[in-house]
């Protein structure tokens, strides 16, 4: 199946979920990812929640990450398809950019080299780890800069695509892991 048609059906899916079921999802979604081996880490980069877009609530996950006393970095857009990353503390502030996208304002940046974990937002992924997103570049920008073992999860409300992803290219990366509501998919 091509992107713009799993980007099309996934929003659809989406925009049938209300906020109080999205919010049932992203906590038993957190519990799963209590099973993958990350916990020796120590920089694990975290999306912040478009809201309007029903997209996976991350402060459970922030919660429980900080609650195990990990550095949590979060995204700041710049440019075209690039990311910065700053370190997530009590005083960071934050503003919404044009997508509706909570941002920090100012901070410590943390190199794309530090960082050991991606949790990375998605609209469908297959049994591949190909994973479709919004279609701008951004992670697969700020993959590209961070170390070749850097873990990558995906997260979803929605479980694996059974139609493969066909129209992948050279430069998307793939996931390590997926995990959703009820499963965490290795690849």
């Amino acid at each position: 199946m091509l992107k713009h048609e799993l980007r099309k059906k996934y929003k659809n899916l989406r925009a049938e979920l209300d906020a109080s079921s999205t919010s049932d999802l992203s906590i038993l979604l957190t519990n799963h990812v209590l099973q993958i081996p990350i916990w020796d880490f120590f920089y694990f980069h975290i999306f912040l929640t478009i809201e309007e877009h029903m997209e996976v609530d991350t402060l459970p996950l922030i919660t429980l990450l900080q609650g195990k006393d990990k550095n949590v970095v979060v995204p700041k857009v710049v440019g075209d398809h690039s990311l910065e990353n700053y370190l997530l503390t009590d005083s960071t502030r934050f503003k919404k950019n044009k997508w509706h996208i909570p941002e920090p304002v100012d901070g410590i940046l943390i190199p794309e080299g530090k960082i050991d974990v991606v949790f990375l937002p998605l609209l469908a992924f297959d049994c591949n780890g190909n994973r479709v997103g919004y279609g701008k570049g951004f992670y697969d920008t700020l993959l590209s800069k961070c170390r070749t073992e850097t873990v990558k999860i995906g997260l979803s409300f929605f479980e694996v695509e059974e139609s493969m992803i066909t129209d992948t290219h050279q430069s998307d990366v793939k996931l390590d892991y997926c995990v959703t509501p009820k499963k965490v998919y290795k690849f």
